[in-house]
């Protein structure tokens, strides 16, 4: 539902806020108000057109701002479609206006206008201007029609869908096939190198980790040996080394050591080192001969990584990934290579496809029909409930050039107003007024089952009164009983219904002209109540009726 509107310096509006309830919200006003202009500004928020000459101050910019709390989990899914997530259920539509240019925002986030229309329409439903009407658009009809009957065709819908998926894929498998025979023998011959060339490589499974890991000890290796070289020199190697030195260090302290103990002791830790020095050089030369390798063996594991790297850059980054490709180039190649059994093996499964979307279509279009006949009736009882007295209504079926995800079924609501006079599209016979009584007739029929959950109607009340316009005011009572709407009306008989009813007042204060909008009172209502009926004077009579009516209104609800 609309929780909240936020309007600033656009028209005769400075800066309103106002909070709106679940239930019937009813705003009125005397004529020139503003109340065209609250409306106006909801547009705005949801896509409408703009121009510079709305802004109160040209100078400073304007800004709308509307603040949805859902509840409804179908609504949130088709948000969440479109990557709009709502926060703690919560989502917030605004459009800063500036000069000849507007920022469109969802939840603080830059959008195009296009997006913001497409969130509107899922969120809110105006009727009585045409932008944002819904019941105008042909598309918009099946849609309605679907709802009133998803609890018996649901099922069948679900299979159309899944058979359109498959029967399109069938359609795209058989057009990507469809090549000449110059393509055909390009694309073989190209297989066949593909395929020879895998095949050729004799890869294997795990063939490249163990290319790696050899091939990183043979380059470590080669550092390796030359400090290990150098090592063993300075301890075994040609010339002054650390053996050579020790030795004769030993041969020094053996005379000596047969004179004093302390030499004695110092010759046997020399000893026991010359020892340990041995049995380092021992594995140190051990530990070289690990990372030999010849030039030969370093060229082959070089050569080979290169070709399996080459491979993995043409057909997938891992030797598996490379086999998968392979296989699916074979089977490319066998259709190729078969090609009119390939092809014929297609239609037949397209044929299939075809026929079987076509028996579940048509199962659809039966129901639908069947639906169709009761949605009519019940349309047409309300439309005659408004005043509609010499109504004709139909729901027309066509049928589509191709098959889509619902069906083949083309649908329009038709009707007729006048005796004599055919039935035409909505659009081309209805005015305003009259669209937003069809549509509050639908939406009567539709309260339980309808997604979208604020709707707002204006011009409802053009040329009725009376009787009929006490029907309109306990339909729109029942809408409001599943639904949150907003009615601009100038009749008692409505603004009665109101579950919280707006005053829109136009004041001058400082000698400038400012709408402003308030929540009246219980008391307050009857007084607003008593203006719509009594006039330029409001007695203690009128006000008793305004009272009483109000009262009689609560009991109907």
């Amino acid at each position: 539902m609309l929780h909240n509107l936020y309007v600033k310096n656009l028209a005769l509006i400075d800066e309103i806020e106002i909070d709106l309830k679940k239930g019937l919200n009813i705003l009125t006003g005397e004529t020139g108000a503003g109340k065209s202009i609250i409306l106006g500004s909801i547009n705005l928020a949801l896509g409408g057109r703009y121009s510079s000459d709305i802004l109160r101050n040209e100078e400073e910019p304007g800004y709308v701002e509307l603040t949805f709390f859902l509840e409804n989990e179908a609504q949130i899914a088709l948000l969440e479609e479109k990557d709009i997530f709502p926060e703690e259920g919560t989502v917030v539509l605004s459009r800063k206006l500036i000069g000849k240019r507007s920022v469109s925002k969802i939840n603080g986030e830059t959008v195009p206008i296009s997006t913001l229309k497409e969130v509107g329409a899922i969120l809110i439903d105006i009727h009585g201007q045409h932008e944002h009407q819904s019941l105008l658009y042909k598309k918009n009809h099946l849609t309605i029609l679907d709802t009133f009957a998803k609890d018996t065709i649901a099922d069948v819908k679900q299979q159309v869908a899944e058979q359109y998926h498959m029967y399109k894929q069938c359609k795209e498998e058989l057009e990507e096939a469809k090549l000449d025979e110059k393509e055909r023998i390009k694309e073989a011959s190209f297989l066949e190198f593909e395929i020879k060339e895998i095949e050729e490589a004799n890869l294997k499974n795990g063939e490249d980790e163990e290319l790696e890991e050899q091939y990183r000890r043979m380059i470590n290796g080669k550092k390796i040996t030359e400090n290990i070289d150098e090592a063993y020199g300075y301890t075994a190697g040609s010339g002054n080394n650390a053996s050579d030195m020790l030795s004769r260090a030993i041969r020094c302290l053996q005379d000596a050591a047969h004179y004093d103990e302390k030499a004695s002791e110092l010759y046997d830790q020399l000893s026991e080192v010359d020892s340990l020095l041995n049995d380092l050089n021992r594995e140190l030369s051990d530990y070289r001969e690990s990372f030999e390798f010849s030039d030969e063996e370093f060229y082959e594991v070089e050569k080979r990584l290169n070709e399996i790297n080459r491979l993995k850059s043409k057909y997938g980054n891992t030797i598996a990934e490379i086999f998968v490709y392979w296989k699916e180039k074979e089977q490319r190649l066998i259709k190729l290579q078969d090609y009119d059994h390939y092809l014929e093996t297609l239609q037949k499964k397209l044929k299939e496809a075809e026929s079987e979307l076509a028996i579940a279509s048509l199962m659809l279009s039966n129901l639908r029909k069947e639906a169709a006949k009761k949605l009519e009736q019940a349309i047409k009882e309300n439309l005659l409930d408004l005043n509609f007295l010499d109504v004709k209504f139909e729901i027309v079926f066509g049928e589509l050039a191709d098959y889509t995800v619902l069906g083949k079924d083309d649908v329009e609501f038709m009707i007729s107003m006048n005796p004599g006079e055919p039935v035409r599209p909505l659009g081309d016979v209805a005015s305003g007024g009259e669209l937003s009584r069809i549509m509050l007739a639908i939406k009567t029929v539709m309260a339980e089952k309808d997604q979208i959950e604020t709707l707002i109607f204006d011009e409802i009340d053009v040329g009725i009164s009376g009787r009929t316009a006490q029907k309109v005011s306990e339909k729109m009572a029942v809408i409001g009983r599943n639904h949150q709407v907003i009615c601009i009306t100038h009749l008692a008989q409505i603004a009665a219904m109101a579950d919280a009813h707006y005053a829109i007042e136009k004041k001058v204060i400082d000698g400038k002209t400012k709408t402003s909008i308030s929540l009246l009172s219980k008391e307050q209502e009857i007084a607003e109540l008593a203006r719509i009926l009594g006039g330029a004077e409001i007695t203690d009579k009128v006000m008793e009726s305004a009272a009483e009516m109000k009262e009689l209104a609560k009991r109907t609800k």
